[in-house]
């Protein structure tokens, strides 16, 4: 049984994990949490003791850590005795981090593909170009590395899993449906990290339809929807990280993600593409200097955990099934509703944070406990999903299906 948790990261996702870890130290041992700056590691344990978060007494202390250091983390992952690693710092920092795991022996968990800071939207499968090549090392060394444990790459996995196993004996589509109905109230701003936010949007949208990988432009495919809860709602086909692992392992030959934005964040958005102010490429001033664009927006956008103080409305995230069952056709939509101000009551976190930052607890509890502890490389969906689901349901993040029985909990 592992125990001892290191979290890597102190951004709005890395609060959230901290708190419910603390919430659930009696499993999970000592946390310890680190990045470059102690500051921001010591006022999400502020945060935490604020709350009395921890279950029982017991550590939770600040480490200062530059991730992409390998040794360093090593060293890290030694003297903290962590037997389990969650990694929600930035996606360039994966594959350092990932590397420390192997040659350490701990459980690596993630909640997003790993990105190399110069380049930009890579030949698809994207796991492919470098998680998936310590497949094999992974399991020689029995190591258990958890791909994508947030919610969208994550939760929606083990969504698709669970419908694939009792809900359809043939799947035809899985478009996952991703809406924030929330308002932060500022006239920009992103809700996790600007620069990776951007650089999802701003290459190729590469899709999985019929069987094979396709590719459309940002804004170039839209649908609506009527959703439980937010209502209706305008989402756009976008690249995402679910779609290259599902369209490996579940065998369904269209596997898509959409996500919803408003008129002005694509205004906002258009403006800033078109002026050249997304690009990870560097530039040269007039002064001489050399500036990556995209930082420079990034550096003058609202941090996203500022934005959760005087978040409003709630979230709808899902997959929308459709294929055959017992002969017939079928359809459903396995979902979670969350809420930005209850996420902020209990977190000081706003709900994409907290969305995100939930399950991958869930799965480092499920790894303590050996129901997850695979000793080898897996996303979510090669995992079982009534564990996970059934802890996400206690640990506020609920399960809800809607067909054509209606509206209920997931397990009903």
């Amino acid at each position: 049984m592992k125990k001892n948790v290191l979290i890597i990261g102190a951004g709005g996702v890395a609060k959230v994990v901290a708190h419910k870890c603390a919430q659930h130290n009696d499993e999970l041992g000592r946390i310890a949490i680190a990045s470059r700056s102690i500051s921001k590691c010591q006022a999400i344990i502020d945060s935490v003791q604020a709350k009395g978060g921890l279950k029982q007494p017991g550590e939770i202390k600040a480490y200062v850590l530059d991730a992409l250091d390998v040794e360093a983390t090593k060293a890290m992952i030694s003297e903290t005795e962590s037997q389990i690693v969650i990694n929600v710092g930035s996606a360039f920092l994966n594959m350092a981090v990932l590397r420390a795991c192997i040659d350490t022996g701990a459980a690596y968990l993630d909640t997003a593909i790993h990105e190399e800071p110069n380049k930009i939207c890579e030949t698809p499968p994207w796991y492919g170009n470098y998680e998936w090549k310590h497949l094999a090392e992974c399991q020689e060394k029995g190591v258990t590395a958890i791909l994508g444990a947030g919610f969208d790459p994550g939760v929606v996995n083990a969504y698709a899993a669970l419908a694939q196993q009792e809900h359809f004996d043939t799947i035809e589509s899985i478009d996952i449906l991703d809406v924030n109905a929330g308002s932060h109230g500022k006239y920009f701003a992103t809700n996790f990290d600007p620069e990776i936010n951007f650089r999802e949007f701003t290459g190729q949208v590469y899709s999985w339809q019929n069987s094979q990988w396709t590719t459309n432009t940002m804004f170039e495919v839209k649908r609506t929807d009527d959703l439980p809860v937010v209502g209706e709602q305008s989402l756009y086909l976008t690249g995402h990280d679910e779609v290259h692992s599902l369209s490996k392992h579940l065998d369904v030959p269209n596997v898509r993600f959409w996500m919803s934005f408003g008129d002005h964040y694509i205004n906002v958005f258009t403006v800033l593409k078109n002026l050249g102010l997304l690009s990870e490429q560097p530039v040269r001033t007039a002064e001489g200097l050399e500036v990556v664009p995209l930082k420079v927006v990034k550096a003058v956008l609202p941090d996203p955990a500022s934005l959760a103080p005087g978040y409003t409305g709630k979230t709808c995230i899902g997959d929308l099934i459709k294929g055959t069952k017992d002969g017939q056709p079928r359809e459903l939509f396995i979902y979670n509703v969350a809420d930005h101000e209850e996420a902020y009551a209990e977190t000081d976190s706003q709900g994409i944070s907290y969305t995100a930052g939930v399950p991958p607890v869930a799965a480092a509890l499920l790894v303590a406990r050996g129901e997850w502890d695979a000793q080898r490389m897996v996303n979510v969906e090669q995992l079982p999903a009534q564990p996970f689901l059934k802890l996400l349901d206690a640990m506020g993040l609920p399960t809800r299906i809607k067909d054509e029985h209606g509206d209920r909990a997931w397990d009903q």
